[in-house]
């Protein structure tokens, strides 16, 4: 698989920081309207955990595709390692 393909995960991944990148600038704003710490605290979780969903999805997708393309079709009973690698990298 191309370097520049686009995966069908993309659009959405880019929705997603697009998302985050927005609240991040709103929570400058709020720092420098000196705004409680616990509110800060609290978008500045939702931002991290939104872009930490978009590196999850991202893995799993190039997981899917292109460890996929790459391995090729395998019988059962040799897929097994390439699914428990697939089910562990979830955990990252």
């Amino acid at each position: 698989m191309s370097e520049k393909a686009v995966h069908r995960s993309h659009p959405a991944i880019i929705k997603r920081l697009k998302r985050a990148e927005g609240h991040l600038r709103s929570i400058v704003e709020m720092m420098e309207e000196a705004r409680p710490c616990l509110e800060l605290a609290q978008q500045l979780s939702a931002v991290e955990s939104a872009i930490r969903q978009a590196k999850k999805t991202l893995i799993e997708d190039h997981l899917d595709h292109c460890l996929e393309e790459t391995v090729g079709p395998l019988p059962r009973e040799r897929r097994k390692s390439i699914d428990e690698f697939k089910a562990i990298a979830k955990y990252l």
